[in-house]
């Protein structure tokens, strides 16, 4: 047993698997609900042509459904290093690093008439700005982050409108390898462009997020995928959502045969996390397992390689306490078949803090079933909220950074204070805004845990932090 935090490691090398968004450079100054129809387009029938014998499909309808919510992403940052987004297996190496303002350009899909819209995480990385351009070119809009999933590399953005064309969410359960899909999106600053494919493969694992907890269950596609396609949709012949284009392999840096995308459960998922938390609930097993290959499944005497092979549990995390043990095979969860780590790590990626989850293992060939409660990153059932979160002693609202509000300060945790009234934040000079990242080097992600330990810890006190100017800051006091 190991008695750390569990961290899963992305550590392979696929060669030329790239993000679909372009940029460029300058130096010179400068409550989620899903649609039931999309306006103005219900009426539309899906046509079939005939060529011969062979019947083929028509595309006009899901064409049309979908291209109105599909938008154009333009984003500029500045004054700091940039790496080639096209090379981002190499950004550690920084080959291409480089300072100034810089302007990058993606897709997005509307999911909402009044303008909740998902991109890629890597579109809007480090931007300083985001303008949002509609379909038909004529109104662009600002855009916000509400929040950020590195994990599955998703953002969801909000732009300041009503009545806007808003996509259908369908099921990736039901797409099937074989099916024809759509790829809408804006590749080469093309906007409005449409490619046609079927579904190659699903459950595919690329190795292409960099974070701790990666999640990659692609649906894999031959739908032509450009730069600039990043964040764009997939959708079915009914014009229904299905993924979030994300990736293409490429030894040239274009469309070479094979595209990957976000299943649209998992965005669904991510989405509604974001919007009533405000960061993704992650439920989490403390289960680290891998795929069972031929030769371990001739080891283990299992009739084929389907499953995941239990590496270790984490000690008294929910595999521990549900007693599954090293050596175990996972085969269902919540009676989805498991044939490899990918779709394991999509079906664990649907469950929240305090969830259950039952799961169908295979230990000594006998098949068991257990029930486990998710926990939370820190160990708890309980969903993490970063809503604001008041104190009377202190006089101060407490709110939790954003993923994003943290990325661009630079820190890992934070709460944010704010609303300063008569009380002991005010008798410290703290000032509004002021980001607490440590009390007594401690760090927190719990709002009520910061609350309580400022309103009863005693004698030396000494408060880390950073003003709303980005300066870091130190408080120092005693308290009797």
């Amino acid at each position: 047993m190991k008695k750390f935090v569990l961290a899963a490691v992305a550590a392979g090398f696929v060669s030329g698997i790239i993000g679909a968004f372009t940029y460029s450079s300058f130096n010179s100054g400068s409550v989620l609900q899903f649609a039931s129809s999309s306006p103005s387009v219900s009426s539309l029938s899906n046509v079939m042509y005939k060529n011969g014998t062979a019947e083929m499909p028509g595309f006009v309808k899901a064409s049309q459904v979908s291209t109105p919510c599909v938008v154009f992403i333009k984003t500029v940052a500045n004054q700091r290093n940039y790496v080639d987004p096209f090379f981002d297996f190499w950004s550690n190496f920084d080959f291409f690093g480089r300072r100034g303002p810089v302007s990058s350009s993606g897709s997005g899909v509307i999911l909402t008439a009044d303008g909740y819209i998902v991109t890629n995480y890597h579109v809007v990385k480090d931007a300083d700005a985001i303008e949002v351009i509609l379909n038909n070119n004529k109104h662009s809009f600002k855009a916000k982050v509400i929040g950020i999933d590195p994990s599955t590399d998703l953002a969801l953005l909000k732009i300041d409108s009503k009545n806007l064309p808003h996509i259908v969410m369908g099921n990736s359960e039901d797409v099937l390898v074989g099916d024809w899909v759509l790829a809408v999106g804006n590749p080469f600053n093309l906007t409005s462009t449409v490619t046609a494919g079927i579904v190659s493969a699903k459950g595919r694992n690329i190795n292409i997020v960099n974070n701790q907890f990666p999640i990659e269950s692609f649906i894999q596609t031959d739908a032509a995928i450009n730069p600039g396609n990043s964040g764009g949709a997939l959708v079915n012949l009914n014009g229904e959502l299905v993924g979030i284009n994300t990736a293409i392999a490429s030894n040239t840096g274009s469309y070479n045969g094979y595209g990957f995308a976000i299943p649209v459960n998992i965005v669904a998922k991510i989405v509604k996390d974001l919007i009533e938390h405000g960061e993704v609930q992650r439920g989490f097993t403390g289960i680290e397992v891998r795929d069972i290959d031929a030769q371990l499944a001739d080891k283990l005497k299992l009739e084929g390689d389907k499953g995941v092979y239990v590496q270790y549990t984490v000690e008294d995390a929910p595999g521990f306490k549900a007693g599954i043990k090293e050596g175990d095979v996972i085969v269902k969860v919540n009676n989805k078949e498991i044939d490899s780590k990918a779709i394991y790590d999509e079906q664990i990626s649907y469950f929240r803090p305090g969830d259950k989850m039952s799961i169908i293992l295979l230990r000594d060939g006998k098949p068991t079933s257990v029930t486990l409660t998710l926990t939370n990153k820190d160990n708890m059932s309980s969903i993490l909220n970063r809503g604001k979160v008041g104190s009377n002693i202190l006089g101060a609202d407490f709110k939790l950074l954003t993923e994003s509000e943290k990325q661009k300060l630079g820190i890992n945790s934070g709460i944010q204070v704010s609303n300063i009234r008569n009380g002991r934040i005010r008798s410290m000079n703290i000032p509004e805004g002021f980001v607490i990242t440590s009390l007594n080097k401690k760090t927190y992600t719990d709002i009520n845990v910061l609350i309580k330990d400022l309103e009863n810890v005693r004698g030396q006190i000494v408060i880390e932090g950073i003003y709303p100017g980005g300066g870091r800051g130190v408080f120092s006091f005693y308290s009797y």
